[in-house]
Formats: C-alpha cells, sequence, structure tokens
C-alpha cells in the first residue's frame, strides 16, 4: 500500500507493515518469556552469560547492536569479583533486558582481556554499537553502579536509538494468560492504511499517531509513522535540485538531510545512511544532532534487524566516540 505518486521500490513495502509488525511482536513475546524464564529466547543469549573468545563476535558485538552489553572481567581467584559479580546479575534482572551481561573469565581468555586494556579486575565494560566504553574498575558501591548503567541505557537510546527489549518480569505471567488485544487499533490503522492508498499523507501519519498515543510500542504504527512521515517530507521536493544542492554544499547539513530522504525513498539505503553518517562526522552542535536524529529516524524506515541499520549502527558509534 502507497501513494499511487510515489515510489518506495527497495525501501520497505508498506502492504508489509502489518506482517513485520506481527513479527516484531512475536520477537518482544519470546524474549519476555526469555527474561522470565532464564531460557534463550529463539536461540539467543541470556540475561546474563559467560562468553569466551569463540563467541566475542556473535555474544557481544553483534548483540550490541540491538542492546547494551555490560562486559564483567573477573576471574575465580579475585575476592572483589565475588561480591561484584552477584550485584551485577541482579541488576541484569531488576533492568530486565535494558542491557545484558556477558562474564569473561580473564585466565581462560588473556587474548580479550588485553584487547580491552584492562588493567586490573574486577573491571566493567560495555559495548554499544560494536563500539567498547569503559565504565568502571572494582568492587564500586550498588548506588554508583546503578546511576552508571542508568547512564548507559539513556545513552544508547538518544545517541543510537537502541533500547534492548525491556520486560516486567513480574507481569509477564499475566501477559501470557491473557490473550492479546485486537483493537481498537484495527480501524485506526486500515485509516492510514487506506489513506496512503490515496495519498493523504498528512491523514496516514495523524491515524498512525493516533494508535500510538494510545499504544506508544505498537510496532505497525511505529514503522507505519516512520514511512508516511519519510514520504510527506520528500513530497514536494525537487529530486535534481535537492541532489545538486548537497553535491554543491557537502557541509550543508540540511541539505545532506533532504538528500538522505530522497536517497531512502529511491531504494539507495546504504547512501541514505552514508550520507548522513558522514554529516554527524563533518559537523558539530545543532546540525551534528539533526543529522544524528534524522538518521534514527531513517533507522525506523527500514527495521531494526536490517543487516544495514547495523552496519549504520556501528558506523553511527565510531563517529560519536
Amino acid at each position: 500500500m502507497q501513494p499511487r505518486n510515489m515510489s518506495m521500490s527497495g525501501v520497505v513495502d508498506l502492504a508489509a507493515v502489518k506482517a513485520a509488525g506481527e513479527a516484531k511482536q512475536k520477537a518482544e513475546q519470546a524474549r519476555a518469556e526469555a527474561a522470565r524464564t532464564g531460557r534463550p529466547a529463539g536461540g539467543g543469549a541470556r540475561l546474563v552469560f559467560d562468553v569466551d573468545e569463540a563467541g566475542f563476535q556473535q555474544d557481544i558485538l553483534q548483540r550490541s547492536t540491538e542492546v547494551p552489553v555490560v562486559i564483567d572481567f573477573w576471574a575465580e581467584w579475585c575476592e572483589p569479583c565475588k561480591q561484584l559479580g552477584p550485584l551485577l546479575e541482579r541488576l541484569a534482572g531488576e533492568y530486565a533486558g535494558k542491557f545484558v551481561l556477558a562474564k569473561i573469565d580473564v585466565d581462560s581468555n588473556q587474548a580479550l582481556f588485553q584487547q580491552f586494556g584492562v588493567q586490573g579486575i574486577p573491571a566493567v565494560f560495555a559495548v554499544v554499537a560494536g563500539q567498547p566504553i569503559p565504565l568502571f574498575q572494582g568492587a564500586a558501591p550498588e548506588a554508583q553502579i546503578r546511576q552508571v548503567l542508568d547512564q548507559l541505557v539513556q545513552a544508547a537510546e538518544q545517541q543510537f536509538g537502541i533500547v534492548g527489549a525491556p520486560v516486567d518480569p513480574a507481569g509477564a505471567a499475566e501477559a501470557e494468560e491473557a490473550p492479546a488485544p485486537v483493537g481498537p487499533y484495527d480501524a485506526l490503522l486500515e485509516a492510514a492504511s487506506q489513506a496512503l492508498d490515496h495519498g493523504d499523507l498528512d491523514g496516514a501519519v495523524q491515524a498512525y499517531q493516533n494508535v500510538l498515543a494510545d499504544d506508544p510500542a505498537n510496532p505497525e504504527a511505529k514503522l507505519g509513522l516512520a514511512q508516511a512521515e519519510l514520504l510527506r517530507r520528500v513530497k514536494d521536493l525537487d529530486p535534481q535540485a535537492v541532489r545538486k544542492e548537497a553535491a554543491d554544499a557537502p557541509g550543508d547539513v540540511p541539505a545532506q538531510i533532504r538528500a538522505a530522504d530522497l536517497d531512502l525513498v529511491g531504494g539507495h539505503v546504504e547512501d541514505a545512511f552514508g550520507r548522513l553518517v558522514d554529516a554527524v562526522r563533518r559537523s558539530a552542535g545543532e546540525d551534528r544532532e539533526a543529522a544524528r536524529v534524522r538518521l534514527l529516524e531513517l533507522f525506523e524506515v527500514i527495521g531494526a534487524d536490517d543487516p544495514r541499520v547495523i552496519s549504520a549502527r556501528t558506523a553511527l558509534a565510531r563517529v560519536l566516540f
């Protein structure tokens, strides 16, 4: 479903929005069940898990594009580690999916120990979008650790749009027993689809916003809104003029943002992402923030699990840190 006068070829078929939303809901339900029971969801990692050198790429680097990964470097002979480790494990459970905890035994994984430049243990790092971030060393007080974790979760969401899969373990059983509601959003979502079919982008945006006002996490409405807003932004643009302006002024961030929108609508996903990552790297202040925010909005259009989004998040992390 798409406006008759606007092409979205190569990006995301709006007719598949509902299917994508349902798939995302199932994945989130699986992660919630994993958090409640302690079993892996669909083969994924637990909230707390051991990592060795062989699993570092998948369990930490790849996982960090979806959720902040906190790393606890420890050893059996380290007495402070025996105090800090259980505390971090308890906090991982309390934060319920906002971060995951990877435990690395330094005696068995000397290469990882050296790669992170650890000076002593216990040492705690984080990895977000593939980028390592030192957090603290030693058995810090719980209040201080909570403050650091709160800052990590906030930075991951605000800088990269990485929010993990927060769940309420106490309410998971009740949610499991209750059937998933099917309304009253069906009518609003159908209205949004009809509006898109007729090129009424304002109407589609409003319909999706109406759903999100009551259900902020509704995946179908979030994806649909991101796509409808993108189409509305490019509707009145002159593609030739926009591209010339962007080519003539590489440092003009608003021009690069407009060109990135056109890139995405035209199916040039990597070009759109690369253009905005470059804009973030070259700029500062409000311009830099505008480019970063638009990049996160375009991630929503494509979907967090798309390999191009994962790659672009990592590239964004490199220019921000």
